[in-house]
């Protein structure tokens, strides 16, 4: 916020010399400012401006131990986006002298002896030039957050449009939105331990819920079938990956594409024998052979009407007998690193109980 008045703006007055400090503080207290650090020692600069940053710098050049080129440079390593304006009070007036002084950071330059009138004028705009900046970053701030703010809510939104997409389809299978929730986290760290940066593990955990949503284009005589499918019932069964990703597919968004890939491929196995396109190993993108993992314990370790959930311990050892096979080895290995945080994911979205006598035998 801005200053209500010059009262509140603090002023350092850098100076070796006793005499200069006492005249410039005598000068500026009496046009009403009040909060003055008068520094006879330029070592003390830096401790200084870390106990109360300044709003102008008030400089001499020539100081033993330091001398003003040298505080300058103390000053831009700190690399603080408001650093207070620095004005040189000097007694050289030589053109490359003053090129040099503003080159090193001063924005300002008075000569000694000074002309009372002049200076104080210098100050003034300065610290109101100075004011309006604080005011622009801060605002610039406040934007900033807005914009965060508002991010969040649009990618929490996008969250809950694909959750509620891939529960279209898994509805129409008997499955919840639980699984949804579930499997999409375990293959957001999945991703995360394979290396995949931020914004990419957050692709994943946007996409994959959409993994099935080419069920919808399944019959129901065949998709909610209880027992074993007929060859040419199996033929159908797997379109829906080739479904999926056509309905994914045309997006102009690397969340779109993200989708219609693990759509198309999260059903293709290691060794080629999955589907639709019979891919086998490092030609099945990396985002397929996470999803498959993810979506294969998910649904082992879950109750469904049709059948009873599988504990924790057979369903990683189908996954690690799998190796090789059907599943990546890679992946594999870091499904085992992960299994702790996956089992505290699926603790916390876990089913709701079905009862013995509604579950299929």
């Amino acid at each position: 916020m801005n200053k209500p008045s010059m009262c509140t703006d603090c002023i350092f007055i850098v100076d070796d010399e006793p005499s200069n400090l006492k005249l410039l503080d005598k000068l500026l207290t009496s046009q009403g400012y009040k909060n003055l650090v008068t520094i006879q020692d330029p070592r003390e600069v830096l401790l200084r401006y870390a106990e109360g940053r300044p709003d102008l710098i008030l400089l001499d050049i020539n100081m033993p131990y330091l001398d003003g080129y040298q505080v300058m440079e103390q000053l831009r390593a700190l690399g603080d986006p408001l650093l207070a304006p620095i004005v040189i009070l000097t007694a050289q007036h030589s053109r490359d002298f003053l090129l040099k002084a503003l080159t090193a950071g001063a924005r300002d330059f008075v000569g000694k002896p000074f002309d009372r009138l002049e200076l104080l004028m210098r100050v003034r705009n300065l610290l109101e030039a100075h004011s309006a900046h604080r005011m622009a970053l801060e605002q610039k701030d406040l934007l900033e957050a807005m914009v965060q703010e508002r991010t969040k809510e649009l990618n929490d939104t996008r969250l809950q449009v694909v959750r509620h997409l891939g529960r279209a389809a898994e509805y129409r299978d008997n499955e919840t939105g639980l699984h949804i929730i579930r499997m999409s986290k375990m293959a957001a760290a999945l991703a995360k331990s394979l290396a995949w940066n931020v914004a990419d593990c957050e692709l994943m955990l946007l996409a994959s819920p959409m993994h099935d949503i080419g069920k919808i284009g399944i019959p129901d005589g065949i998709l909610l079938k209880a027992g074993k499918f007929e060859p040419h019932e199996w033929q159908i069964m797997q379109t829906h990956a080739t479904i999926g990703a056509d309905i994914l597919s045309d997006g102009d968004s690397d969340l779109l594409r993200l989708a219609s890939l693990i759509a198309l491929t999260h059903h293709e196995k290691w060794d080629g024998s999955g589907y639709p396109s019979g891919l086998a190993g490092n030609a099945i993108p990396q985002a397929g052979r996470i999803v498959a993992i993810a979506d294969v314990f998910d649904a082992l370790t879950s109750a469904r009407p049709y059948k009873r959930a599988w504990s924790i311990e057979q369903a990683v050892a189908l996954i690690t007998e799998r190796s090789g096979t059907h599943f990546d080895p890679e992946v594999v290995e870091h499904f085992h690193q992960c299994l702790p945080e996956i089992l505290i994911m699926r603790d916390q979205h876990l089913e709701p109980v079905v009862d013995d006598c509604d579950i299929g035998q």
